[in-house]
């Protein structure tokens, strides 16, 4: 397997890409497919989510790999990529794929090194003004509070019992240890926590990188962001969040840190072997898989969901801080504050879920990778308070852009296996962008967009800067559009926190 890990350096710019349009066959307005025509040996078509303005924010690596995941075995419908698309490691970011638990496989490659990277976003009963004159006092609590950066460590180290318990339980475990209220998980995907998780099948290195990260940011593109909603698009929705224009949010984007990476980097290495043990055929080997049902499948599988538990005890306890710091600043308590968590939901993850295919329920194993899950009105998996509106989906912009709250669709299960886009997708890689820009000089013109950044290093606001990515709006209008996903409100930037 080629050792170049697409999602932390540079991938091409569809800035020099020959037009892709040739490649793809137009389905409807947002719709474009892959033929089957387009590679040897693919077992369904691509299909990418894309408006006429964003599809020249694709190059032909990206038409490529959604085209490789198609020629993996028991693959169901369609190689899936949302408008945020762009190349990634063995499938896109972006991607999704389902998979037939009986012909089908498992691939990390479609979860990513950051298992369960995701967002968490809390409601607050304060008003801009309320944090607006102090932001620059307030973002350097956070800052100082909650660590950030290449191999930053928490506040804590957890024991190994501690640490097996988080893997098994996830946000629930890091309440139950005091971080946290009981109402908490209740409004987290899979309650912040999934079943199935096996920690002996987690190894010694990932164990040992896990232990010290607790609560912590990492790098890139993670951030902790102080925001307002600026407008609603959906008042009956928005009402059953508990949303209303002016209202203060806080949304905290992040993973399982180095405990996820290395669980990926481990079980790589027996899936790669897997390949050649069973026969696969694989376009490109950091696509390595197994069958699903295999035992380096299923040992991959047990460790991503301790993986992906990390990350919610991860965030629950960044969470937990953020509030102590709002606490000591405004003198008031979690409650006097409205310091509630609306939702939580992960978008890279693999998932055992029913799903209609071909007219019939069906259990597949869902890759999300760079996708987020997007169920509709009425699902049992929607929390109860919500489940009339449907699922809450957040989708971070870019420092100094808009992040958005959606609702999943009603039609995110018949088009996408219940999955829209996890952000504004990037166009430029990172080694470009801070060769391009100078991050002071992007934090000086977030400054006098009314946004306070504070980050280790300048080249980091540089790498993330708003220009280097997709337009938030026109990504989120896609999925909007399609009713994958709805528009509920949308949040503006005024203090962050980056890795």
């Amino acid at each position: 397997m080629s050792n170049r890990n697409y999602e932390k350096n540079d991938f091409n710019s569809p800035d020099d890409s020959s037009d892709v349009r040739k490649d793809l066959s137009r389905v409807s307005e947002n719709i474009w497919d892959i033929p089957m025509s387009h590679a040897g040996g693919m077992n369904v078509p691509g299909r990418i989510f894309l408006s006429e303005k964003l599809l020249g924010t694709i190059d032909r690596e990206t038409i490529n790999q959604v085209a490789n995941v198609a020629k993996l075995p028991g693959i169901l419908d369609f190689s899936m990529a949302m408008p945020d698309v762009h190349m990634g490691y063995g499938f896109t970011i972006g991607g999704v794929a389902a998979f037939c638990p009986e012909e089908g496989v498992i691939s990390p490659g479609g979860v990513g090194f950051d298992i369960n990277c995701g967002v968490r976003l809390m409601k607050t009963n304060l008003q801009l003004g309320d944090v607006e004159p102090h932001m620059e006092k307030l973002t350097d609590k956070l800052f100082h509070t909650i660590p950030s950066g290449v191999g930053s460590k928490g506040q804590f180290k957890v024991t190994d019992e501690e640490l097996t318990q988080a893997f098994l339980h996830g946000s629930q475990w890091a309440v139950e240890a005091g971080y946290g209220i009981e109402s908490d998980t209740k409004n987290c995907e899979s309650y912040g926590f999934m079943e199935g998780g096996n920690p002996e099948k987690v190894g010694t290195k990932a164990r040992k990188r896990g232990r010290p990260q607790f609560g912590t940011l990492g790098s890139g593109n993670h951030f902790l962001e102080i925001q307002y909603i600026d407008k609603i698009y959906d008042p009956a929705a928005a009402a059953a969040y508990g949303l209303s224009e002016g209202q203060v949010t806080v949304m905290i984007h992040c993973g399982s840190r180095g405990a996820g990476h290395q669980i990926c980097t481990d079980h790589l290495q027996n899936l790669n072997q897997a390949v050649k043990k069973y026969k696969i055929n694989v376009p490109d080997m950091q696509l390595a898989c197994a069958p699903a049902q295999s035992k380096e499948a299923q040992d991959y599988y047990e460790a991503m969901i301790c993986g992906a538990n990390y990350a919610w005890a991860n965030r629950q306890i960044i969470m937990h801080w953020t509030r102590e710091v709002f606490e000591r600043f405004y003198g008031k308590d979690t409650d006097e504050l409205g310091m509630e968590l609306l939702y939580d939901v992960a978008h890279n993850v693999a998932k055992y879920e029913t799903h209609t295919v071909d007219g019939k329920k069906k259990d597949v194993y869902v890759h999300r990778k760079g996708a987020t899950r997007a169920f509709p009105a009425g699902h049992n998996e929607v929390p109860l308070q919500y489940r009339d509106a449907g699922q809450p989906v957040l989708i971070p912009g870019s420092m100094g852009t808009p992040s958005f709250i959606l609702k999943g669709g009603p039609n995110s299960m018949s088009l996408s296996f219940g999955s829209a886009c996890h952000g504004a997708g990037r166009v430029m890689g990172r080694g470009k962008a801070k060769n391009n820009m100078s991050g002071e000089e992007v934090k000086k013109e977030l400054a006098r967009q009314g946004v306070t950044v504070r980050a280790e290093k300048a080249e980091v606001i540089a790498e993330e800067a708003p220009s280097v990515y997709k337009n938030s709006d026109d990504v989120v209008d896609v999925v909007d559009r399609l009713g994958i996903a709805q528009k509920v409100a949308r949040l503006i930037p005024v203090g962050v926190i980056k890795g």
